[in-house]
């Protein structure tokens, strides 16, 4: 993204001032049941018998004017953004660091480690993170959730060699990795979320998401101990996960901001939008399945999933109509 994008989101954030106003188109704009007083009687804003001891002919037009740009000194914040002087400011930052050094880094991570190795390593830093997600869903009383998180880790952490395959995501298990934390079970026992927030080395989030990450961070370093305590560990999987992140978000990244008019804007709106799905799809939990079968693999989540599937769709001839998008294809044709 271009690093002048910054200068915008640094304007963004300053006072507005209005240029004077002429004082005769200023009050013909407002209907003539709601003028003054001292104004409804005339025809013209200004009489023409004024006192003699008036000031000069242009001084009515700067005491007149002068209230214009008092009436938009409030600044106006997005409901939920009421910090979005700050996040502007972050957000360019943001573009400047990602620009320069952030998005280098994670396109060499993406071209020089082969795939497969990244998906493993992917694989291992999603299983590690099992059993918060488990601790999440028992907190928030869904045991059926629970346990099925329960089954992946353990599948993944034996069959899937300490979660490097991800075994359980398979379409004949089905047991896909679901993302779930305290920020979402603090959602779900009512906490609001408090204001939205951008950081240049975090990203959108909003302060309930912020504190119960922060919180959820020491809950295996202070019950597990080494190696998840060291600083070494800390710094190193942090880096890993964010240069991977960053790197298979990219084409994502740039075609959601690439042709917006107010990218940080876009952003936020989008984040807001998909936290809102996501809490949502947890409080359904137990009552819908989190995904369709043979998309629980988190190295390609934009595959096909009809490409995994069994090949009766194809044995059969195609609906002779296309208003019934979710019938069954596998289904046998119905005779006319």
């Amino acid at each position: 993204m271009p690093a002048s994008l910054i200068i915008p989101a640094l304007l963004a954030s300053s006072p507005v001032s209005l240029p004077p106003t002429d004082s005769a188109a200023l009050l013909q704009a407002v209907p003539a049941a709601e003028r003054p007083a001292a104004f409804a009687a005339s025809p013209e804003p200004i009489a023409a018998d004024a006192s003699p001891a008036a000031a000069p002919a242009d001084q009515p037009k700067t005491d007149v004017a002068a209230p214009a740009p008092t009436a938009r000194k409030a600044h106006h914040h997005v409901r939920g953004d009421s910090l979005e002087g700050f996040n502007r400011v972050m957000f360019g930052t943001w573009q400047v660091l990602d620009k320069a050094a952030y998005r280098p880094a994670a396109m060499a991570y993406k071209h020089v480690v082969p795939r497969p190795l990244r998906s493993g390593i992917r694989h291992i830093l999603s299983n590690l993170t099992e059993p918060l997600v488990f601790l999440n869903f028992i907190l928030q009383a869904k045991p059926r959730s629970a346990s099925k998180t329960l089954a992946r880790f353990v599948i993944n952490s034996t069959v899937g060699v300490g979660g490097a395959f991800d075994v359980a995501g398979q379409r004949k298990i089905n047991l896909p990795h679901r993302d779930n934390g305290f920020g979402t079970t603090l959602a779900l026992y009512g906490v609001g979320p408090g204001p939205y927030i951008f950081l240049p080395f975090v990203g959108p989030s909003n302060l309930r998401d912020l504190l119960g990450g922060a919180s959820e961070g020491l809950v295996i370093p202070l019950t597990v101990g080494k190696p998840f305590n060291s600083l070494a560990y800390q710094i190193g999987t942090g880096a890993v996960s964010g240069l991977d992140r960053r790197a298979e978000s990219d084409q994502e990244l740039r075609a959601l901001l690439s042709g917006s008019v107010d990218p940080y804007a876009t952003l936020r709106s989008a984040w807001q939008q998909n936290r809102v799905g996501q809490i949502e799809a947890i409080r359904s939990g137990d009552k819908a399945e989190p995904a369709p079968e043979g998309q629980g693999e988190l190295d390609d989540p934009m595959a096909d999933p009809a490409q995994s599937g069994s090949k009766k769709p194809e044995a059969s001839p195609p609906p002779p109509e296309l208003n019934d998008p979710l019938a069954d294809p596998a289904a046998p044709p119905s005779t006319p």
